[in-house]
């Protein structure tokens, strides 16, 4: 891959991210402002700076507990983290981020905590289903989240997101109030900025929804830079895809499935990141040798005693 094409889709990437982050940002001041002026202005800015740097989203082990996770060591999965130490060596991190096992049979992975205490959980059906190099694309993948701290950045959209709801409910429980005044004449009120306060908490989550999004491609670019693969991260995406069109679906609702709308999805449509990837690849490779190995964790998986099932509720675990 070039570097003029890598520097392309990673400024796009980069001012997209920015931009997102101040609309969020600015949404949120406005409302206070138009509130409560520049004394509430000032005293939400310090409310989000405040808990910021408190949210739990560096808590790897407890978020790994609520997915009923188990952590793998490095003698029941010696190849995967040698296949973690190196990639966490391209990418210039000093902590190798904890492995955890995930009890579903569904095609999984995700990453929690920070670049000091960092944890990616692989679930049952991906280490089953993906091929080394496709293993090899999704951990990236996961690492670049890391790499970029991913999470304190959406846990910092969430936070304004939620301060803008919680604004936006205390402007429509007013505006409640002076409903009488106004019906009576005794006062008007300005109706775009109504409007907006109204639509607020909808365009905040858009803008989050489309945050998520703009950090996957990212995460996407960044893993071909660590790989040097393009191939084997699409070929990984297009397993992580749901069936378009199963048997009950065609039964029960026969014809064409309609999407799901593009705004409101936390990840950007599998075709178009493959898309992505697919024009990187004739580019060539970002590095001289890329993380391939011949490798077998069915032995992983066969002596495994926390093996998922199906419980009554309808779920793996």
């Amino acid at each position: 891959m070039e570097q003029t094409t890598y520097l392309q889709h990673k400024v796009k990437n980069t001012l997209q991210s920015l931009l997102l982050i101040i609309s969020l940002g600015g949404l949120c001041a406005w409302l206070a402002w138009f509130l409560g002026g520049l004394p509430l202005a000032v005293a939400t800015a310090l409310v989000i700076l405040i808990s910021y740097p408190i949210n739990p989203v560096a808590s790897p082990e407890w978020a790994m507990r609520l997915f009923r996770a188990r952590r793998l060591t490095p003698n029941e999965a010696p190849d995967l983290y040698r296949l973690m130490a190196q990639l966490t060596r391209r990418a210039g991190l000093e902590q190798i981020p904890q492995l955890y096992y995930l009890p579903s049979d569904v095609m999984n992975a995700f990453t929690t905590g920070d670049r000091h205490n960092a944890a990616i959980a692989v679930s049952d059906g991906l280490l089953r289903r993906m091929a080394w190099r496709e293993m090899a694309g999704v951990l990236a993948h996961e690492l670049v989240h890391v790499v970029n701290q991913d999470t304190r950045l959406m846990a910092f959209a969430d936070l304004t997101s939620r301060v803008t709801g919680f604004l936006s409910m205390i402007g429509q429980l007013l505006l409640l109030i002076n409903l009488p005044l106004m019906l009576f004449g005794q006062t008007t009120l300005p109706w775009i900025p109504i409007l907006l306060l109204l639509v607020a908490p909808t365009l905040s989550a858009l803008a989050q929804l489309a945050l998520s999004r703009s950090r996957e491609y990212e995460a996407d670019l960044g893993a071909v830079k660590l790989t040097g693969d393009p191939l084997g991260l699409a070929s990984a995406l297009n397993k992580l895809e749901p069936p378009r069109h199963r048997l009950l679906e065609r039964l029960l609702h026969p014809g064409p499935r309609i999407p799901d709308p593009s705004l409101l999805r936390t990840h950007p449509p599998t075709d178009d990141r493959v898309a992505r990837l697919m024009a990187l690849t004739h580019q060539g490779s970002t590095t001289s040798d890329e993380v391939l190995s011949a490798s077998d964790i069915r032995h992983l998986l066969a002596h495994n005693p926390y093996r998922p099932r199906w419980h009554r509720n309808g779920m793996w675990y």
